[in-house]
């Protein structure tokens, strides 16, 4: 790959995407770094004050003894491995550390509940477990199932990780890795039914650094901070494997949000590449951008939600740097982006890719025309796109579309393209709602408030928001003798924060004496979200109740 791209269309014109036979990662990239060019790989720091850092020879040794210390304990290639750790350097030790067993990542949240964790435990066949001794307890119900368990700290049924680093061997040999083999698992979620096992192959992770270099402009003496939770699959994309494939160094801050505090770090620690979601640059950009020294800062990009265009000038105007938005799913990662040498068209999602065919297509698979709606989907085969979902045949089938030109992947995402090949979002056609970067599915909010003795029936949508994106809303009939009240709603929230992940609770609720449904007593999710949409653009404020 020609790296820092000056010229689109010619890069587009000659990319090859030369994947090798096999890859691994924490072989052919950490290791192929400590051994050529040992440069900063990680700068650590926390709201203590504390400060790690580690260089690609650091990361080479601690990865090894991971990757020893699993193996010892009969951890094999294939075999899958619960990763929750929060932003802290043994996170990136354990990601690289299972990829050069071959064993298999699953990364996740630390807001997970025992209910999230028993799921995809029992759901992916997990084999071992790493997490903060802090969080022990949510394993309770799954330490049978689960042999192999290390803790950060101590904690009953768990083995120190610390112990366990201490033994392995820093001179283990990385296994061979072929591009198909599996190599990380996502969960997230969907519009219905539980999470999905997103299953990605070698090949992606090597696939990964396009959006590293054309995207992030990522080169070697860089340091990027990309503020995604580890969970995420941008943080697998935009904090490990693509800063690193590119030699780059990566920030990364364990402590709470605090715009005021992002400043300040940008500047203390000279970092050139910010990759930030939009509500985040909607709360630093008013923080105070001229009081700091954000000169070696040459390049902001966000994703994960749409970005205010006013925030986007604001940014601008105070640092003289635009903000590069892209676009992607968990089973892609980024697919349609917004470049450093192509000029941007306001509302745009940008130009695929390089290496990239995604299209407007109709139900058949057929390409439609300039200015004409459709799906946005991916061509395959395609090195970016995920093996599947984890034991999910029919759902994996249903998200293809068979067309005159091959097979289709259709991202869920309805857009229009332009004569001049920029693409343009129109929508979701499902009721995937997006919050400040995190994909909730409207299923695991209304299961979590039907378990309230209040709630008769409900329906979750996204309720467009200034600066969060979107927002869940619930609409809520309850059952006879309760009353709709804000006491209520509060209850209602933080039952919800009880009984699933913090972040999916319903910011806004409304009750209703019945549901709109369809004539077989579907609930129409569409009919509430297109009224949100409405009221939104009316710029009216519904008598709900809110948070």
């Amino acid at each position: 790959m020609a790296p820092n791209m000056t010229d689109y269309a010619e890069t587009v014109r000659t990319f090859r995407w030369n994947v090798p036979e096999t890859f691994n990662f924490g072989a052919d990239v950490v290791d192929h770094f400590a051994r050529t060019a040992d440069a900063p790989a990680l700068i650590w720091a926390n709201a203590a004050g504390e400060e790690r850092r580690f260089s690609f020879s650091d990361m080479s040794r601690l990865t090894n003894r991971f990757a020893s210390a699993l193996a010892a304990r009969g951890v094999r290639k294939g075999d899958r491995v619960l990763v929750m750790l929060p932003r802290i350097p043994e996170w990136q030790v354990a990601m690289v550390g299972c990829l050069k067993l071959g064993a298999v990542p699953i990364p996740s949240i630390e807001m997970l509940t025992a209910k999230d964790i028993a799921y995809r435990v029992r759901h992916a066949g997990v084999r071992a477990i790493i997490a903060r001794a802090e969080h022990a307890e949510k394993f309770a119900d799954v330490m049978g199932d689960v042999p192999v368990r290390l803790a950060l700290g101590d904690a009953p049924g768990f083995e120190p990780l610390a112990e366990a680093l201490a033994a392995g061997d820093k001179a283990f040999a990385p296994v061979d890795v072929a591009t198909d083999d599996p190599a990380v698992l996502y969960y997230t979620s969907g519009s219905t039914g539980q999470p999905k096992g997103v299953l990605h192959a070698a090949r992606s992770l090597y696939a990964w650094r396009g959006s590293a270099i054309h995207w992030l402009d990522l080169r070697q003496g860089d340091t990027i901070w990309c503020t995604a939770d580890t969970g995420w699959s941008k943080a697998g994309t935009s904090i490990l494997f693509g800063p690193w494939s590119c030699g780059a160094a990566s920030f990364f801050y364990d402590g709470p949000f605090d715009p005021k505090q992002r400043l300040r770090l940008l500047e203390k620690y000279g970092v050139t590449v910010y990759c930030a979601p939009g509500t985040e640059l909607f709360r630093v950009v008013d923080a105070g951008v001229h009081e700091h020294d954000l000169s070696r800062l040459r390049h902001t990009v966000s994703s994960g939600e749409t970005l205010n265009p006013a925030v986007a000038a604001r940014w601008q105007k105070a640092t003289g740097i635009p903000i590069l938005e892209a676009y992607g799913q968990t089973e892609t990662l980024m697919t349609l982006l917004n470049y450093p040498c192509v000029p941007t068209r306001e509302g745009s999602m940008g130009k695929p890719l390089p290496g990239l065919d995604l299209a407007i297509i109709d139900d058949t698979g057929r390409r439609l025309p300039p200015g004409t709606e459709g799906d946005i989907a991916l061509l395959t085969p395609n090195p970016q796109m995920m093996l599947g979902y984890l034991d999910e045949p029919e759902r994996t089938a249903a998200a293809y579309v068979e067309g005159p030109e091959g097979r289709w992947f259709v991202t869920g995402d309805l857009g229009m393209v332009d004569a001049d090949g920029y693409f343009y979002h129109r929508g979701r056609n499902d009721d995937v709602i997006n919050s400040a970067g995190y994909r909730i599915g409207p299923s695991e909010v209304e299961n979590a408030l039907l378990d309230h003795p209040a709630v008769q029936e409900c329906a979750a949508v996204a309720a467009p928001h200034d600066e969060r994106g979107e927002i869940v809303k619930a609409f809520v009939v309850l059952r006879a003798g309760f009353i709709g009240d804000a006491a209520l709603v509060a209850a209602l929230q933080d039952h919800v924060k009880r009984v699933t992940a913090p972040y999916k609770y319903p910011r806004a609720i409304e009750f209703l004496g019945e549901l709109p449904k369809t004539m077989t007593g579907k609930v129409q999710r569409k009919v509430l979200r297109d009224l949100e949409k409405a009221r939104a653009a009316e710029r009216t404020v519904p008598d709900v109740a809110r948070a």
